[in-house]
């Protein structure tokens, strides 16, 4: 049997509240050996996409067969249908509503599978329908743990809903792309990617590259404190996301800078 004790959680509960930690303690009541880890709480409210890519930023992270619940979920207690994805050798658990769309896209036909979650017998006794984490993605999560089959939790789909990722656009040395997600510390992050910019030559030289965001030219740099004056740079970040910063500052708020934004990347 497969080592699947390692479950995940993502979420927009935030931590005053003790929706995260009800869901933690209904897996371990169904199964006590599970090793329970928390990804991001923070999720802005009802931000389907910034799940999304948090968790796509993650999951890989964390071994092969491990589990991952993630609940954002605006459309709780509605016509949306709970769903359990088995792609890239991992376990996603969540509301069908797009959360699990990079996941999905990465694994392709071959190496995916979609299960409607409809076997009740697995859920807690529902007193509402606002809190499908605790009584539904959460149980789920644990029974999936101590070995229950995919299969068992439903039927398979193939019509899942998907939300669309902004892809940059590459053409005549020249990559066009935009803000996708903004961190806690004002860190504006974009799509263009490391592979990216080295599809465009096979030199391997910062020097080459040119930046441009809000039609003005910005350095490129290889790590935060290169740059101490406060001045706006650009970083490949640790997932290998071109990001834009101010050092010890906050790019985001101080540049007024907004999902959407274009930002350009070209050959020097």
């Amino acid at each position: 049997m497969l080592d699947k004790s390692i479950i995940t959680l993502t979420s927009d509960f935030g931590l005053k509240d003790p929706f995260a930690g009800l869901m933690k303690g209904v897996i371990l009541g169904i199964n006590p050996e599970a090793k329970i880890t928390d990804i991001s709480h923070s999720i802005q409210r009802h931000n389907v996409f910034e799940a999304a890519q948090t968790l796509s930023m993650s999951y890989s992270y964390f071994p092969q067969t491990s589990i991952h619940v993630a609940v954002v979920d605006p459309g709780v207690g509605g016509k949306r249908r709970p769903i359990l994805v088995a792609a890239d050798s991992h376990y996603f658990i969540g509301p069908d509503n797009g959360i699990f769309t990079p996941m999905i896209a990465k694994a392709g036909n071959l190496y995916l599978k979609v299960f409607h979650i409809t076997a009740s017998h697995y859920f807690l006794p529902m007193s509402g329908s606002t809190f499908h984490g605790r009584d539904i993605f959460a149980p789920v999560a644990a029974w999936l743990s101590k070995g229950v089959e995919s299969h068992q939790f439903g039927h398979e789909i193939d019509d899942y809903i998907t939300i669309p990722f902004p892809v940059p656009d590459i053409s005549e040395g020249t990559i066009s792309g935009e803000v996708v997600s903004i961190d806690s510390f004002g860190n504006v992050i974009t799509n263009i990617t490391r592979d990216n910019m080295t599809s465009l030559t096979s030199l391997n030289s910062y020097e080459i590259f040119k930046i441009y965001f809000n039609d003005n030219q910005i350095p490129l740099v290889h790590y935060y404190a290169e740059n101490e004056h406060s001045d706006v740079c650009a970083i490949i970040n640790s997932f290998g996301h071109l990001e834009i910063f101010l050092y010890k500052d906050n790019a985001a708020l101080t540049l007024n800078i907004k999902i959407g934004d274009k930002v350009s990347v070209r050959l020097a």
